[in-house]
């Protein structure tokens, strides 16, 4: 199995946080950005841009006279052995963040060993996560979730998994057509979130984009209650716009 190229803007985003911070810790005295500048290549609003999301995420900290140092969150999940830890930790928080920025329930899921697995979830009271009436690893042509992760996989892969989990009819505006399916799929674009307007379960609406670190798939995705529809679309774009964060924490 091979993956589908991803030629999206926050895949080149986080290549080009990873070289700055790369950068950075070649100097543990500090560095300036106008020495940034020149040692990364980058343009000189994108590398602000980047400098600003790396802060704010904790990857740097800025000192006197300007100068960048590496953060508290790249010495932790540089850490060796607590990485894992650190990671967790700091995904639950990313998480928790994007929950409650769009009110939504939100996922980090990921396709291993052949399965749609979620791995995080941020729900409360307020933003209830969606009701697992099917296993999820079983519906994946209906989830947003699912949908989002086999379309980062090759044909191959797709009919690889779609062997194994027929596309049963779940709600009235399931997709059971395999061939359909598969079409549809590779109509996505990949800058664009998967939608699933209630073809999982009736009364939930969900959406997801891709999360990928090297050669794993993965994908953030939110759910909402059929009543927040109208919110869908424009939750789904903050998600897509906040999707890279996770991916750098991922891939650090």
């Amino acid at each position: 199995m091979t993956l589908r190229p991803d030629p999206t803007a926050r895949t080149h985003s986080v290549q080009y946080a990873l070289r700055v911070l790369e950068t950075v810790a070649r100097h543990p005295g500090g560095i300036d950005e106008e020495r940034l500048l020149r040692d990364t290549g980058l343009p000189p609003g994108h590398l602000s841009h980047l400098l600003l999301m790396l802060r704010r995420e904790g990857y740097l900290e800025q000192v006197e006279d300007d100068a960048y140092v590496v953060g508290e969150s790249l010495v932790l999940l540089s850490s060796g052995g607590d990485r894992e830890r650190a990671l967790r930790d700091r995904i639950d928080r990313t998480l928790s963040e994007l929950r409650d920025t769009l009110g939504a329930a939100v996922y980090l899921s990921r396709y291993a060993d052949g399965e749609v697995e979620i791995m995080r979830c941020a729900d409360s009271p307020e933003t209830p996560a969606a009701n697992e009436w099917v296993d999820f690893r079983s519906a994946g042509h209906a989830t947003a979730i699912g949908k989002c992760l086999l379309g980062q996989l090759d044909h191959d892969g797709r009919r690889d998994h779609l062997s194994r989990h027929r596309t049963a009819r779940l709600t009235s505006r399931t997709i059971t057509d395999e061939q359909f399916l598969l079409n549809t799929l590779d109509r996505q674009p990949p800058t664009v979130p998967v939608l699933d307007l209630q073809e999982y379960a009736v009364g939930t609406v969900c959406a997801a984009v891709p999360v990928t670190a090297g050669t794993a798939v993965g994908c953030l995705a939110l759910s909402l209650p059929v009543e927040h529809a109208h919110r869908l679309r424009t939750a789904a774009e903050t998600l897509n716009e906040r999707a890279a964060p996770v991916m750098l924490s991922l891939a650090i």
